[in-house]
């Protein structure tokens, strides 16, 4: 029996091909270990000036210079499952070319450019941490920055951070909170020939989808940056048989909500939007968003390295830069791809993207080619 030999990941390849080499090794969450050893192998290989740590499917990097900051650089190793999109290809259209594959955009895209800069950053203004972490795109629980946090917190210790997310790359500043919702109404069960002797739960739900579907989201503007919450039912549950009247109905809620709420804020106002309706409402699931940030000394020297070019928006989803402000670490996400695309069948990142975002950080840390 043959077995197939460990996959190499080279960092002084071109951007492209050493992106292309990391989507080809599947990682889907809970399978990161393949890549995992292939990124630790080419740190300990090629660079001699980082201390290695490897904590599970988690592997971290980082410079002891004695610099006064240090700037830590967070990539997830892990992907949502494959839809026939492996392994990677190329294509061009309408003048652009494209690298297809799952995790091409997230974020693999963002993990190779910090792969790279992390072995050819030797002399770079501030010290460095490099963490390329796996179980990001599962349960919080599971993902290992929450284990690192609680375990080695000086390992995430920073001035400041940024995620490798896609933000086609431009800077997204902060990130919305996120909190998961379990509306039950409750009823009595019944034949469905004679339904005037139950109570129909599914019916009770009614009112609650009227409120949302006439709900106004509230816009946040901080830091110069808007932010759009939502509130929306995504998952219906409920039935018995198909000649029985239910005697429960649940709708999920998610709601995503500025970063200047908290998420006792953000339960208060979900309860006073169905405030009236004879419901039960249990939080299954919530996470905190992340200010902007952009006024800290290290950020604000961030952004002016990157110039005026350089697009800035709200993160309209949740990140982990979350995880690093609740650590006191002012962050934000920049890395090649469009966020739109993360998930997709289609799921691909353009060229162009991981050359100017690999381009951008390499001028600011002092590496040029």
């Amino acid at each position: 029996m043959h077995t197939a030999p460990a996959p190499v990941l080279d960092p002084h390849a071109d951007i492209v091909e050493l992106t292309a080499a990391i989507v080809d090794i599947e990682s889907v969450s809970g399978n990161e270990a393949a890549l995992a050893d292939a990124v630790e192998a080419a740190l300990r290989t090629h660079a001699d000036h980082l201390e290695v740590i490897r904590d599970g499917d988690t592997v971290i990097a980082r410079t002891h210079r004695g610099l006064d900051r240090r700037v830590l650089l967070a990539g997830h190793l892990d992907t949502v499952p494959v839809a026939d999109n492996l392994p990677s290809t190329r294509r061009t259209r309408a003048g652009r070319e494209e690298l297809v594959g799952r995790g091409s955009c997230d974020m693999k895209g963002g993990v190779a450019v910090f792969l790279q800069l992390a072995v050819e950053a030797v002399t770079a203004p501030v010290d460095l941490t490099w963490v390329f972490y796996d179980h990001e795109e599962v349960a919080a629980a599971d993902n290992s920055l929450t284990r690192i946090a609680a375990e080695h917190p000086d390992h995430l210790s920073a001035d400041f951070a940024i995620l490798g997310e896609p933000t086609s790359a431009g800077v997204e500043g902060g990130c919305k909170g996120t909190m998961k919702l379990a509306v039950t109404a409750r009823g009595i069960a019944a034949h469905s020939a004679r339904d005037w002797v139950g109570d129909n739960a599914i019916h009770h739900l009614a009112p609650v989808l009227e409120r949302l579907a006439a709900y106004e989201a509230r816009r946040a503007v901080i830091d110069g940056l808007e932010y759009r919450e939502c509130l929306n039912a995504v998952e219906i549950s409920g039935g018995i048989a198909g000649n029985v009247i239910p005697d429960r109905a649940t709708a999920l809620l998610n709601y995503r909500f500025a970063p200047d709420t908290s998420v006792e804020q953000a339960e208060a106002h979900v309860r006073e939007v169905l405030a009236g309706l004879d419901l039960e409402i249990t939080i299954t699931d919530s996470a905190a968003g992340a200010l902007p940030g952009l006024s800290d000394p290290a950020a604000a020297d961030f952004l002016a390295a990157l110039g005026e070019d350089v697009t800035l928006a709200a993160k309209q989803g949740w990140t982990d830069v979350a995880r690093f402000a609740a650590l006191g670490t002012p962050a934000v996400n920049f890395g090649p791809g469009d966020p739109l695309l993360a998930h997709t069948d289609d799921e691909h990142v353009p060229l162009t993207d991981l050359r100017s975002t690999r381009e951008v950080l390499g001028r600011w840390l002092g590496v040029t080619r």
